[in-house]
């Protein structure tokens, strides 16, 4: 099996990118994040502290998590219920954050993540997959941008939608999360030594995504 490790902070253009890498190589696509974004929201509606590891981890055996195809379209599905647009607000997204700093949450999802790897040729993007989760992926690629870049595609996300967010709050959103993802003490989020490192600052998502598909086609 083949598999092609995408890692970056927060509004990089992962997950965009990652599902035409997929898309293009015939692998499957796998949205870890979505996966950290579904416990938080477990925990939210629990009105529990999702940075709270006492408060959290209790709730772990009552979660039941899958990725399914939905007329093409990968969906995530916590107890059965589809919450792929639930999990896409910035409250979600910190609590996100807030569990993914414990350790407990991370092994709950790790042999999750190992398995499709295993059992498929997979793009996975997340914070942590070339350094800890597929250490010997394939391909490895550190996925950036500048905090303001990320902060204004964003913006530009919400208010295609409708959503009235303010950019400020949005691009403290980012650094903060940025911040969290890179000093927390579990699998903090870092370049792997052997990942190809691209800035996406200046580029729009065709280039972006032309970029990293050379990268792939290239190594495998």
């Amino acid at each position: 099996m083949k598999a092609v490790a995408i890692d970056g902070p927060a509004g990089a253009g992962k997950s965009t990118i990652a599902k035409a890498v997929a898309a293009k190589q015939q692998f499957i696509y796998v949205d870890t994040g979505a996966l950290y974004r579904s416990i938080g929201l477990y925990a939210v509606r629990c009105g529990k502290d999702y940075s709270d590891g006492t408060q959290v981890i209790p709730l772990l055996p009552e979660i039941s998590l899958q990725l399914r195809y939905v007329e093409g379209i990968q969906r995530v599905f916590l107890n059965g219920e589809d919450v792929s647009d639930l999990i896409r607000t910035p409250e979600i997204a910190m609590a996100a954050s807030g569990v993914s700093a414990i350790p407990q949450v991370r092994e709950f999802l790790f042999d999750l993540q190992r398995d499709m790897a295993k059992e498929n040729n997979v793009v996975m993007d997340g914070r942590d997959i070339g350094t800890v989760v597929l250490p010997d992926a394939d391909v490895k690629i550190f996925l950036t941008a500048s905090p303001e870049a990320r902060a204004h595609r964003r913006h530009d996300e919400h208010l295609a939608k409708g959503e009235k967010v303010s950019y400020d709050d949005i691009l403290q959103d980012v650094i903060t999360r940025d911040y969290n993802d890179s000093h927390r003490a579990v699998a903090p989020l870092k370049q792997a030594e052997d990942a190809v490192l691209v800035d996406t600052t200046n580029l729009d998502l065709e280039q972006s995504i032309e970029t990293v598909m050379k990268i792939v086609e290239e190594k495998i």
